[in-house]
């Protein structure tokens, strides 16, 4: 049997940007984060290529821009100090990929976390952007004091998504511990 179908959310996300972004996509990291997605992206899109990255924290954007930089991959990256909540306010392009990684920093502070009502908000947002065949890719990351709410209230949300216009999945694993991480992808028809 095929090992891709028994990754992990955060590998299981990964492979589909390797299979999706082409050359000159325009791409949407919500969360920058530590910049790992975000240095990704850059190098998927190439050249020609568009990235717009969003974090509500200093740490996550410095972070970003050194490994961006640090790969001379800066040039294709607008760095966005602000929540993913007001992508609207940046953004008007259409879009091919958005990934969203859910919760708090990794070795941040722990009570930054994202929130059930922004993160849809983007959503709604970023669905109206999806080109067709386009992909919002979301990892949540729930074990932390209100991630449950949010991926509860994330899955009803796209739960609701009309399936004539868009493909819904749930990819995660049910028998491990620790409320592993739970992959949700989105695809415009």
């Amino acid at each position: 049997m095929d090992k891709s179908y028994f990754k992990n959310a955060l590998s299981f996300s990964h492979e589909l940007m390797k299979s999706k972004i082409k050359k000159g996509d325009t791409v949407v990291d919500a969360t920058a984060g530590n910049g790992n997605d975000t240095v990704l992206l850059a190098k998927l899109v190439g050249e020609n290529g568009k990235i717009y990255a969003f974090d509500i924290q200093d740490i996550a954007i410095n972070l970003t821009k050194k490994k961006l930089s640090d790969k001379k991959l800066l040039n294709r990256t607008r760095l966005i100090y602000d929540g993913h909540e007001n992508i609207k306010k940046y953004l008007t392009d259409k879009i091919d990929f958005a990934i969203f990684n859910l919760g708090y920093l990794p070795k941040g502070d722990h009570t930054i976390i994202t929130k059930p009502k922004t993160t849809i908000k983007a959503i709604k947002y970023l669905l109206e952007l999806l080109n067709p065949e386009g992909i919002i890719a979301i990892v949540s990351y729930w074990g932390h004091t209100g991630g449950s709410e949010e991926k509860i209230a994330l899955e009803e949300y796209i739960s609701t998504l009309d399936q004539k216009l868009y493909s819904v999945i749930k990819h995660t694993f049910i028998n491990q511990k620790n409320n592993p991480p739970i992959f949700f992808g989105i695809k415009k028809s």
